[in-house]
């Protein structure tokens, strides 16, 4: 399992590919896109989005409460989903941000690897 931004080319390794952001990427096609699929139900609700801002001294905040969040029923039965997927074989999380290790798809490879 790792992290990717959705921007850089496919490698040939990733496995399953899967956007976590629930807003979907500027200037990216669903072609270029590559995916397995987009699971924007995993994603943080609007509100903690916008509260993290993706401020770097909010991190370890947004993580705690993002964690929260995924016991909500519908992201829960996501995060089960990503979990029967990388049992599968390989996992590649996709995020847009610029800054992928602080960011939700982080927050999830670290559950997924729990």
């Amino acid at each position: 399992m790792r992290v990717r931004r959705i921007y850089e080319e496919p490698a040939r390794d990733d496995g399953a590919r899967v956007l976590v952001d629930r807003v979907w990427p500027r200037g990216m096609s669903k072609d270029n896109a590559h995916l397995t699929e987009w699971c924007k139900q995993i994603a943080p609700s609007t509100e903690l989005r916008k509260w993290y801002g993706h401020d770097p001294e909010l991190f370890e905040e947004f993580s705690e409460r993002y964690r929260t969040e995924l016991d909500d029923k519908e992201r829960a039965n996501a995060l089960a989903h990503l979990r029967e997927l990388s049992d599968s074989g390989s996992l590649t999380l996709l995020t847009a941000t610029k800054r992928p290790e602080i960011s939700e798809a982080q927050v999830l490879l670290q559950v997924l690897l729990e």
